[in-house]
């Protein structure tokens, strides 16, 4: 059926960068707008980025802003997450999600499939 993987996580230090990847099965990619979010361990899971079906419009949490880039790949059925300027408050566990495509939504309970997420630590 639907699954999203996401690989990428690691152990970095500040200022380091990080590609996330998520692949897609079971689902018409392009047919789907994708997310990413994230949670800390004792925090609630927020928005990180989304992109639109055919990636023409992205957007990004204040948080993330001018150091990650999302993108995708609809003929891999894949997004990725480019992330730089790492912080140590980037520390979580980053999942990718997919949405039925309308407004743009930051909302975790809009989004249909999820991954299992893959774990980003950055050391101070």
């Amino acid at each position: 059926q639907v699954q999203l993987v996401e690989s990428g996580g690691g152990l970095v230090q500040a200022g380091d960068s990080l590609r996330l990847s998520c692949l897609t099965s079971g689902l018409t990619f392009s047919n789907w707008a994708m997310g990413w979010f994230r949670q800390a361990p004792g925090k609630e899971r927020e928005f990180v980025a989304d992109i639109s079906r055919l990636g023409t419009s992205t957007h990004y949490a204040d948080s993330v802003k001018g150091r990650f880039t999302i993108s995708r790949d609809n003929a891999k059925n894949a997004v990725s997450l480019q992330m730089s300027s790492l912080k140590p408050e980037d520390t979580a566990v980053y999942y990718c999600a997919a949405r039925r495509p309308t407004i743009s939504s930051t909302t975790p309970t809009d989004y249909n499939y999820w991954g299992q997420g893959t774990q980003v630590t950055v050391s101070s």
